[in-house]
């Protein structure tokens, strides 16, 4: 029998192979997914330039438009809304959170000869900043930007901090566009605009929720659809996600 000594540096021994075994695959792993995001980027970023280049060719645009990196809406989903308003003709848009998708909406409408953007936003500054872009692009008799403050509003059995309504047209909204609050002000913070705003849309109403891939959406997405049923929803391709719902064929 060997000695109790030599079996413990044995298993000792052993431990570590299966340790060193364990690390090694998780590095080939990590380089894997290193290597992955390395071919992704450059890819991504093509898609994106692709689709700077599509508004600027759908919009006819004659000024450049403003960042769209960062926390700004990306391309791909913006040349997602633009086809939407050129084809649908909306008449009253609504958006949660002003910026670079209220400047193309805009410029939607004016190209469609109708209807109006309604642009919620809760930051003062940003608010007269948006105002100032339309204002170089020709574009603000084509939308408004509601300064809209969060304010608490109990849904659900929860507080929520969320835009406040009281500017908002009365009349039915024929395209929706959810991109804020931003994901600090709490969990799950775009929730509200289903309760608050679903109810407002018309028959042929269609909703685009940007940022669709990340954990909080995933979960307004589940709660929603549980809330309203008749709301079909599909995905877009876009770089940080795209959903998108509107009524059930009758």
């Amino acid at each position: 029998m060997l000695p109790y000594t030599i079996i413990s540096l044995l298993c000792l021994a052993l431990l570590l192979g299966m340790y060193n075994a364990r690390k090694t695959r998780q590095v080939h792993v990590l380089l894997d997914q290193v290597h992955d995001q390395a071919h992704q980027q450059p890819v991504t970023l093509f898609r994106q330039l692709e689709a700077l280049q599509g508004l600027y060719v759908e919009l006819a645009l004659r000024r450049s438009l403003p960042d769209t990196r960062g926390w700004a809406a990306s391309p791909d989903f913006l040349l997602e809304l633009v086809r939407h308003a050129r084809s649908a003709v909306p008449l009253t848009v609504v958006e949660c959170s002003s910026g670079t998708s209220t400047l193309v909406l805009a410029r939607c409408m004016q190209l469609n000869g109708a209807g109006k953007v309604y642009s919620l936003e809760h930051d003062l500054q940003y608010a007269e900043q948006t105002r100032q872009q339309l204002h170089l692009h020709g574009l603000h008799g084509w939308a408004e930007v509601l300064y809209a403050p969060l304010q608490p509003h109990s849904l659900a059995g929860e507080h929520w901090p969320w835009y406040g309504l009281a500017d908002v047209p009365a009349g039915g909204i024929d395209m929706l566009v959810i991109d804020g609050p931003p994901q600090g002000t709490r969990a799950q913070a775009r929730f509200p605009a289903g309760p608050l705003l679903f109810p407002r849309l018309s028959d042929n109403a269609v909703v685009f929720l940007d940022d669709a891939s990340r954990p909080d959406e995933q979960a307004i997405l589940q709660r929603w659809q549980q809330d309203y049923p008749e709301l079909l929803r599909s995905s877009r391709q876009c770089e940080k996600g795209c959903a998108v719902l509107q009524r059930r064929a009758r």
